[in-house]
C-alpha cells in the first residue's frame, strides 16, 4: 500500500536543532540590542531621570520586544505575521515623546497616548491590509532600498564609536569596525555553511575578544546591575491622557505602520512566503498590541526592526523560530538585568562592521526586486529616482524640516516613510492616472495599480526564486 508524504515544510516554518536556534538567534539579538535600548536611553535621558528609573526602562524595553517579537513570530488568533520579524522601538516616536515628557505630561501622559496609539493600530490594521495592492515590485523595491540605504548611516555611527561618544571618529574605532566586516566576510566566503549563516555573530564575538585587551569595553555596568528584575504595569503612574499628546502619538503611528508595512513586505520577498493583505493586517494588529503593552510595562511604541531585516537576506536563515527564540532571549534580559548588561558592553565599532554588511544586504535586496521591473521608459526610473532622493534626504540633511511643523517632521523625517509614500503616490501618477502610458510593471489602469499585464507579478515570482 502506497503511503502519502506528508506535504514539505515551508522554510519559514522549519524549527532548526536547538543548537542552532540559541546561536542564530542570539545573533538577531545582538544585531539589534543597541538600536532597541537607544530609544529608551533618549526619552529617559531628555526627561532626565535617575540612573535605577533608566535602568528600569531599559528592562521593561528588552521584556516587551521579547514579548512583541514573540507575538509576530508565532502568533495567535488573528495577531502576528508568522514571519522572520523582530520587534523594537521604534525611532520615529522619539521627538514626540521627548516633546510629551518635557512639557509637564511626563511619563503618564506618553504612556497614555502610547496605548491609545496601540488600539488605534489594531482598529487600522485592516485597512492598511487593504492598500497591499498599491505595493508592486517597483514600490517594493523602492521601499527595501531605501530602508537599507537609511540604516547604513546608523552602521556608520556604530563604526566611528557610537553618537556622543568622546572619541568618535578616532582610526582605532573604524579599525575594528573594519577587522570586524573582515571576519563577516571571511567567515561567509571560506567558512561551512553552518558557520556562515552566524558570520554576523562569529565576527562579534571575535571583535569582542580583540576588543576587551585594548580598552574598547566597559564592564563597570555589570557589577551594578541586578540580578533580577520584573517591570510591573504602571510603575511611574496611572496613564494620563492628553488630546495634544495622543494626536501627536497617532501621527506616529501612521508613520510605523507604514514602516511596517515595508519590512514585512521585504521579509515577505526574501523568504519566499507572499504577505497577503490579510497576514499584513495580521502584522500591524501584533504591532499594536505590542504598543498597547508598551504603554502599560513602562516602555514605548514598537514596530518590526528593518536591521534584522538585513540578517534574515544576508544569512538565508528564513525560520520564524530562529527569531522567536531571539524573542525569547529578550525576554531573559528584560527579567535578567545583569545578563543585560553583558551584551550592552559589545562596543559600537563591533556592531559597526557587522552592521554594513546586513544593512547593505537589505539595499541590494531591494535592487534585486527592482531587477525585474520594466524601465523601457522613464516613468518607473522617475518613481524610483525621486523615492529614493526624498527618502534620504532627511537621513543626509537630518535638519531638513526642522522649520516645519512636528506631525509634518514626524512624517518625513523617517526615510523610510517618506521614501514610501512618495513611491506610492509617484506609482499611482505615472502608472494608474496616466492612462495607456503606463508602464508594465510598476501597475497598470486595467490592475488599479496592481501587477499588470502579468509582468509585475513575473517580476515578484522571479525575485521569490531568487530568494528560496
Amino acid at each position: 500500500m502506497a503511503t502519502v508524504s506528508p506535504p514539505p515544510v515551508h522554510p519559514v516554518d522549519e524549527v532548526p536543532p536547538v543548537s542552532r536556534l540559541a546561536a542564530f538567534g542570539l545573533q538577531h539579538v545582538l544585531a539589534m540590542y543597541a538600536g532597541a535600548v537607544a530609544v529608551p536611553l533618549i526619552v529617559g535621558g531628555a526627561m532626565k531621570l535617575s540612573p535605577a528609573d533608566l535602568a528600569y526602562l531599559i528592562t521593561a524595553d528588552l521584556l516587551v520586544c521579547g514579548i512583541a517579537t514573540l507575538i509576530q513570530c508565532v502568533g495567535f488568533w488573528r495577531f502576528g505575521v508568522r514571519l522572520p520579524i523582530m520587534q523594537g522601538c521604534t525611532f520615529a516616536a522619539v521627538s514626540p515623546m521627548v516633546l510629551i515628557g518635557t512639557t509637564g505630561g511626563g511619563l503618564p501622559a506618553i504612556y497614555g497616548s502610547v496605548i491609545v496609539a496601540g488600539l488605534a493600530i489594531v482598529l487600522l490594521a485592516p485597512v492598511f491590509g487593504r492598500l497591499l495592492r498599491f505595493f508592486p515590485p517597483l514600490v517594493t523595491g523602492t521601499v527595501i532600498l531605501v530602508i537599507g540605504l537609511s540604516l547604513l548611516p546608523v552602521a556608520g555611527n556604530w563604526a566611528a564609536g557610537g553618537v556622543g561618544s568622546a572619541e568618535f571618529g578616532e582610526p582605532k574605532n573604524l579599525a575594528l569596525a573594519a577587522f570586524v566586516l573582515a571576519v563577516v566576510l571571511g567567515v561567509q566566503r571560506f567558512a561551512p555553511a553552518f558557520l556562515s549563516r552566524i558570520a554576523v555573530l562569529i565576527g562579534i564575538v571575535v571583535g569582542l575578544a580583540v576588543a576587551i585587551p585594548f580598552g574598547f569595553t566597559d564592564f563597570d555596568g555589570v557589577g551594578d546591575a541586578d540580578w533580577a528584575g520584573i517591570s510591573t504595569p504602571f510603575h511611574f503612574g496611572a496613564p494620563t491622557f492628553e488630546a495634544s499628546a495622543i494626536i501627536s502619538m497617532l501621527v506616529v503611528a501612521l508613520v510605523t505602520m507604514t514602516e511596517t508595512t515595508g519590512d514585512l513586505i521585504a521579509v515577505g520577498e526574501m523568504t519566499g512566503r507572499k504577505v497577503e493583505p490579510r497576514s499584513l493586517a495580521d502584522g500591524l494588529r501584533a504591532d499594536g498590541l505590542s504598543t498597547a503593552l508598551g504603554g502599560v510595562f513602562n516602555t514605548f511604541p514598537y514596530t518590526a526592526y528593518a536591521q534584522n531585516v538585513g540578517l534574515v537576506g544576508m544569512t538565508r536563515v528564513r525560520s520564524r523560530w530562529v527569531v522567536a527564540t531571539a524573542g525569547g532571549i529578550l525576554v531573559l534580559l528584560g527579567l535578567l538585568p545583569k545578563l543585560g548588561a553583558v551584551v550592552a558592553a559589545v562596543p559600537a565599532p563591533v556592531l559597526g562592521g557587522a552592521g554594513l554588511v546586513m544593512f547593505g544586504t537589505v539595499a541590494a535586496s531591494g535592487l534585486r526586486t527592482l531587477a525585474g521591473v520594466d524601465f523601457k521608459d522613464n516613468h518607473n526610473l522617475t518613481v524610483v529616482a525621486v523615492s529614493v532622493a526624498v527618502g534620504m534626504l532627511p537621513v543626509g540633511v537630518p535638519t531638513v524640516y526642522a522649520k516645519f511643523p512636528d506631525w509634518f517632521q514626524t512624517v518625513m523625517n523617517s526615510g523610510i516613510s517618506a521614501g514610501c509614500l512618495t513611491a506610492i503616490v509617484l506609482n499611482l501618477l505615472f502608472n494608474h492616472l496616466a492612462g495607456k502610458g503606463s508602464s508594465v510593471d510598476g501597475g497598470d489602469t486595467a490592475e488599479a495599480v496592481g501587477l499588470a499585464g502579468g509582468g509585475g507579478q513575473d517580476a515578484v515570482e522571479k525575485s521569490r526564486e531568487e530568494v528560496v
